[in-house]
């Protein structure tokens, strides 16, 4: 087999703080290789972001060649034999040869070594155990440049016994085919995933909204979804989607793609769950969803459905009332709803007309501040107390009811003439 290599498409590779930290490793009989994601990621022309480093050095040896490089050592993950190297401002993990000895689906207990084939093995996918050497040729000991030229995402070896080391591999499984994968999934590893999916349970909540929120950050994760629902691995995590399907997700991506918008999870996540306040606030808990993630996707689930008929005024109205932020992922899910069954209904043309009307005047207008305060109804005689807070609400809404359009001095006047009411 010819040599692949990779010196002329990774100019990362090349980086001087990288090119001496390699060489630091390999001295004395050593070795040292870039392993994992950059490799694979070069190989399919997507962005390099980290790049880890696999050694024969033990964790103790990497921590002094480090050192002796000038550079600083951090033992971020010793017991593994992980420590990042800060090199000329950039991180790299470097992560001692191991084999996996001992594990319960979420930790490990490992013993290092000097084995490039069973640090290889002990890996999930074939296209995650790529090394390259220092000079750019790749090393592939489990079949990873064939899955890469086909992007098949299949773990490496028996499927069932890579996910009983770590149940998280599900759904990296779903997130690396949604990412790199074509066509169907691999079989084994699909099969694998749906026996094991009760796994799962086993999880942290912050692990598993992190891997959904990676899958549903892909470009098109459309096609992962579908096979996860298949497998039941969907709607063990995400049981509120078990009902409301996934079908609005394709729309939600073509729409995505047409008009400019950013690829945004909660959104693709919003057109898969019902609108359901207390559905969504229970599920923020159970998944443990940021603070604002919890917030945005509550807002959404409990603000009004509002018709392409309506007037931007009444939009505004609305919008003061609820949220602007509810209304915006409103009438995203709405817009490209309605465009995805225009295909073959002139109804629903005509409703997506209507949403993007309302789309673009919501992306324009700017939320307005009341004009009156409590300081302006004492000046008129007003004291402070229930009464003034009653009567501020009802002046804030005619101010809504007349379009925003009443000035400080036509609501101080309204406020004047009803000043008896108010008082008695």
């Amino acid at each position: 087999m010819t040599p692949v290599s990779i010196a002329d498409t990774a100019p990362w590779l090349m980086a001087p703080a990288l090119q001496r930290l390699l060489a630091l490793l390999s001295e004395g009989g050593e070795e040292a290789r870039v392993a994992g994601g950059a490799i694979r990621n070069t190989l399919l022309g997507e962005a390099v972001g980290d790049v880890d480093i696999a050694t024969t050095c033990l964790p103790d040896e990497t921590v002094a060649r480090a050192e002796r490089g000038g550079y600083r050592a951090v033992p971020t993950g010793y017991e593994h034999g992980t420590i990042t190297v800060v090199a000329d401002g950039a991180a790299y993990e470097v992560t001692t040869l191991r084999a996996d000895i001992e594990t319960d689906g979420r930790r490990a207990r490992v013993r290092f070594g000097r084995d490039w084939q069973a640090d290889a093995e002990r890996r999930d996918f074939t296209i995650n155990a790529l090394y390259a050497d220092a000079d750019g040729r790749i090393v592939d000991l489990v079949g990873g440049l064939a899955d890469i030229d086909s992007r098949a995402v299949r773990f490496i070896g028996d499927a069932e016994a890579r996910i009983r080391e770590d149940y998280l591999r599900i759904l990296r499984f779903f997130r690396f085919f949604a990412r790199y994968g074509s066509g169907r999934p691999d079989a084994a590893g699909l099969k694998a995933c749906a026996r094991l999916r009760q796994g799962l349970d086993t999880l942290s909540a912050e692990r598993v909204w992190s891997e959904l929120k990676s899958l549903l950050a892909a470009e098109d994760p459309s096609r992962a979804l579908l096979w996860m629902r298949q497998a039941g691995v969907l709607t063990a995590i995400l049981p509120e989607s078990d009902k409301w399907g996934i079908d609005a997700i394709h729309g939600l991506v073509r729409a995505e793609r047409d008009l400019g918008w950013p690829a945004d999870p909660l959104m693709r996540l919003a057109a898969i769950v019902p609108p359901d306040a207390p559905r969504m606030a229970a599920l923020a808990q159970r998944l443990k969803l940021a603070n604002a993630e919890r917030d945005r996707l509550v807002a959404w689930a409990a603000t009004p459905r509002i018709d392409h008929t309506a007037s931007e005024t009444e939009l505004a109205r609305l919008a003061y009332r609820a949220g602007r932020a509810g209304f915006d992922d409103r009438l995203r899910l709405a817009l490209a709803s309605a465009r995805a069954r225009a295909v073959t209904d002139d109804t629903a043309m005509i409703e997506a007309g209507g949403y993007y009307r309302l789309k673009k005047f919501l992306d324009g207008w700017t939320m307005p501040d009341f004009p009156l305060g409590g300081a302006d109804l004492i000046a008129i005689g007003i004291p402070a107390g229930p009464k003034m807070g009653n009567a501020l609400r009802d002046l804030e809404e005619i101010w809504i009811d007349s379009g925003f359009v009443l000035d400080r001095d036509a609501l101080l006047a309204r406020a004047a003439d009803m000043k008896q009411t108010i008082l008695s």
